[in-house]
């Protein structure tokens, strides 16, 4: 069969390799210079390592991508560095970087409040029953459980900050379980950076017969009356073939196929999506002094975003010509103003927090500044979400589609991004 693979991520790319494994002739339309995705990067001259242009790391427990990354005989390059992570609590950043620092958080007191949230998050890292957990929201069943306090000290100021006011009362408890029951405190990244994952990947899609077409957006895929086959509208002319898999967002997907079922569009056009807009800054000396990889800070202490990541205290600045890294970021509802501001307001907006970080910081630290946002980040996954998740297998035959708002109740990674494309290029090999 001639496939085609629509998007040069993570679930593109993994589709491609069991399609061609299996023998058949694969192409994948990319209308980026690059492939990688949401977990692309860049790199300047003089830098051994690229570097994201959203933050990303492994888990341990992310067997779907380490286990692809020992099929193209990559392990070796796979590393776990020991980061810190660290939250605010009443002017300070506190370590919460396992079990037991978590439960040390003076923001939780002592007595009954530790106990609850210990047994409440021992729970949930044991159970299974995620069905029965997506049936309320996270601010229910967790004010139920661990109490007013926990809640809003722990989990509250995360679940705003991953989705907004807006939405944070409609996340169902599903989104949280995964989020617990699977990540661990190791974080592993590859030598070189993500995106030198990424092209060696292609490179080693391309040595078993695929074809990348870089910069070659599809605008439209139509079902050919009285065939099987597909017409592919690309920027550089009609292509044909036989299966298609579309692996984009899914407003992406519902104007690039208008000849989809009207019922399957409305599905589409229901499922929600947080933005995110993330600025890096190279700068001349190390912001924090503690050496702190990730801080996690609430909305209501005030910042201007969510997160700050010192990438360069979990890689070595070696990597960077000795630059020091700093991610800024934020999940935001797709129209909020960040989306609108130019690079400059927006780093005029964040510098003065940074002095809260180092009482040093100077904006004269800065070499360069790069900014990178998308509409689509963080799916929302409201109560009884699994009924709203769009099938892999759309009701337009040989037509297929898998992204991240399918990976359902996992949150959205490149891990799961390679378990749905794997999933998917499995659903379209089993019937032919």
């Amino acid at each position: 069969m001639r496939i085609a693979i629509i998007g040069a991520g993570y679930s593109g790319m993994s589709a491609a390799w069991d399609l061609r494994k299996a023998g058949h002739d694969v192409i994948v339309y990319e209308s980026a210079d690059y492939v990688g995705g949401l977990a692309s990067g860049f790199k300047e001259p003089g830098w051994k390592w690229s570097v994201e242009k959203f933050y990303h790391h492994w888990f341990a427990s992310d067997q779907h991508m380490l286990g692809l990354i020992q099929e193209l005989g990559l392990s070796d390059k796979v590393i776990f560095p020991r980061p810190y992570t660290v939250m605010y609590h009443d002017g300070k950043f506190f370590p919460l970087d396992s079990v037991i620092k978590a439960i040390l958080f003076p923001g939780l007191g002592w007595g009954l409040n530790k106990i609850r949230f210990g047994l409440v998050g021992l729970y949930l890292r044991l159970t299974t029953n995620w069905r029965e957990l997506e049936k309320y929201t996270v601010d229910e069943w967790m004010r139920k459980w661990t109490g007013d306090k926990v809640y809003e000290m722990m989990w509250e100021p995360l679940v705003i900050g991953k989705f907004g006011v807006n939405y944070y009362k409609q996340v169902n408890m599903a989104w949280m379980w995964a989020r617990l029951h699977a990540r661990t405190t190791r974080l592993g990244t590859f030598e070189g950076g993500f995106q030198a994952f990424a092209d060696q990947f292609a490179g080693k899609l391309r040595e078993a017969g695929v074809e990348i077409r870089l910069s070659t957006p599809v605008s439209n895929i139509q079902k050919v009356v009285g065939s099987d086959e597909f017409q592919l509208t690309t920027s550089t002319g009609i292509e044909m073939a036989d299966k298609v898999l579309v692996t984009l967002a899914p407003a992406a997907m519902a104007s690039m196929v208008p000849c989809l079922p009207a019922e399957y569009l409305e599905g589409l056009s229901k499922l929600k999506s947080m933005g995110a807009v993330v600025l890096t800054l190279s700068l001349k000396h190390q912001l924090s002094r503690e050496g702190y990889y990730w801080y996690s800070i609430p909305k209501s202490a005030g910042f201007p975003f969510l997160a700050l990541v010192e990438h360069t205290n979990y890689v070595s600045p070696e990597n960077f010509g000795g630059e020091h890294i700093v991610y800024i970021g934020d999940y935001l509802e797709p129209d909020h103003e960040y989306f609108q501001m130019s690079q400059s307001e927006i780093l005029e907006r964040f510098l003065p927090s940074l002095k809260k970080f180092n009482p040093d910081f100077e904006p004269a630290w800065i070499n360069k500044v790069w900014m990178y946002r998308t509409a689509y980040a963080q799916p929302v996954a409201t109560v009884n979400h699994s009924q709203n998740i769009p099938s892999i297998e759309t009701p337009v035959d040989g037509l297929y589609f898998a992204s991240m708002s399918q990976v359902y109740p996992w949150d959205r990674g490149t891990n799961f991004a390679v378990e749905i494309g794997r999933k998917a290029a499995s659903l379209m090999l089993r019937k032919r």
